[in-house]
């Protein structure tokens, strides 16, 4: 004959967690599975963890309840909430738990560099589906980022990422170059963490595995510079494509100079020479015109297949000398020929014509040692990305 007692249905306790004083309402009781709780008990916000505002509560109207006071006032609309609504709740509290425990995981594997690397990975993959010329463009540009390294002086090199500013980007052989950094600026936009300099190498990497190219190992943790007066080299550490002499002593002499400043011998220069299967010159930054090879978008051996295998004539209609096979749609720079007409450079170019595994592994050693010149206290990434 007494009114129901006023106090709550028994309390939840969530272990483990700082929810003391979290009420289960309808936002946090779903299921895992998409589904929620009963509409009861998701109107209800009766059901907290143990307080101590809750135990005076309790006390007070138990001690009402015996009193016999049957004019004590009903339960509020907050507590109106029947035992098989609490029991509900109480079942769905570990459920809760582990999907808190999964948001949480999920947060920190996103925090870690494989996840943030792979992100990044994805977003470079979409831009070489849009445009065809992205991965190769971006190859010269990871690889002009890294040839300004100067052994003696140890400036130079990937580390600051100097080739975004404009200092550099006006130099000769970066022509053209302007437009790569304007493409990824959206994608630094998108990732602030990765610094210009990793992004840089880092899309080097990217674009030559999915064009067909080998996996080349990547470390991250390149820290940008900020004063293009005191970090941008002189102009003039890039390779040339002639130094006046066509494919002669001058030019080879000018390929063993820049590329002996950085480290690398000859067999490294005929190895990273291998990247002219990919893309083509341009008229507009090079003065150069046509592709290499007739697979511009694939990274293979064919460059070295191409140019030993086919006659390679000057091409007199051509702003600058350039050589061209038969078809006339194939063309190949002086500092290509060069590598035939040098016994010690060629003896290279037969080995990787003849087998592309060969290639790919000498390849993957003087790449990655291009893109580490210049840096120090790198990080190895893992296979997530």
């Amino acid at each position: 004959r007494c009114a129901r007692p006023p106090f709550p249905p028994p309390p939840v306790l969530i272990s483990g967690t700082n929810m003391t004083s979290q009420v289960l309402t309808a936002k946090h009781a779903t299921f895992l599975n998409g589904r929620t709780a009963p509409r009861r008990l998701r109107e209800s916000t009766g059901v907290t963890a143990v307080s101590s505002k809750t135990t005076r509560h309790q006390s007070s109207s138990a001690a009402s309840h015996n009193n016999n006071n049957d004019t004590a006032s009903l339960p509020s609309k907050q507590h109106r909430t029947s035992r098989r609504d609490a029991l509900a709740a109480m079942t769905l509290a570990p459920l809760l738990l582990r999907a808190d425990e999964s948001v949480a995981a999920k947060i920190i594997k996103a925090s870690t560099p494989e996840a943030r690397f792979a992100g990044l990975r994805a977003d470079i993959v979409k831009l070489m589906k849009k445009d065809s010329d992205f991965g190769p463009t971006m190859v010269r540009l990871a690889w002009h980022s890294s040839g300004t390294y100067d052994a003696m002086s140890k400036t130079g090199g990937s580390g600051g990422g100097t080739i975004r500013f404009k200092e550099e980007l006006a130099h000769g052989g970066n022509a053209g170059l302007d437009k790569a950094i304007e493409r990824l600026e959206p994608v630094k936009r998108k990732h602030p963490d990765v610094s210009w300099a990793d992004l840089i190498a880092f899309v080097g990497v990217v674009s030559i595995q999915e064009m067909g190219g080998p996996k080349v190992n990547f470390s991250y943790g390149r820290v940008d510079e900020m004063d293009p007066s005191t970090s941008v080299t002189p102009d003039g550490r890039l390779p040339d494509a002639d130094k006046g002499d066509g494919p002669g002593k001058k030019t080879r002499k000018g390929l063993r100079d820049v590329f002996g400043r950085m480290g690398f011998g000859d067999r490294e220069i005929v190895a990273l020479s291998g990247a002219h299967a990919l893309g083509r010159c341009h008229a507009d930054a090079s003065g150069y015109v046509g592709p290499w090879t007739g697979t511009p978008l694939l990274f293979n051996n064919s460059y070295f297949v191409l140019l030993r295998g086919l006659k390679w004539t000057p091409n007199d209609a051509a702003a600058k000398l350039q050589y061209q096979d038969p078809s006339g749609q194939l063309m190949m720079l002086p500092s290509d020929i060069a590598l035939l007409e040098d016994r010690k450079f060629k003896k290279y170019v037969d080995e990787y014509a003849k087998d592309q595994g060969v290639f790919f592994a000498d390849f993957v050693r003087a790449f990655e040692k291009l893109e580490t010149l210049g840096t120090s206290g790198l990080t190895p990434l893992g296979v997530a990305a």
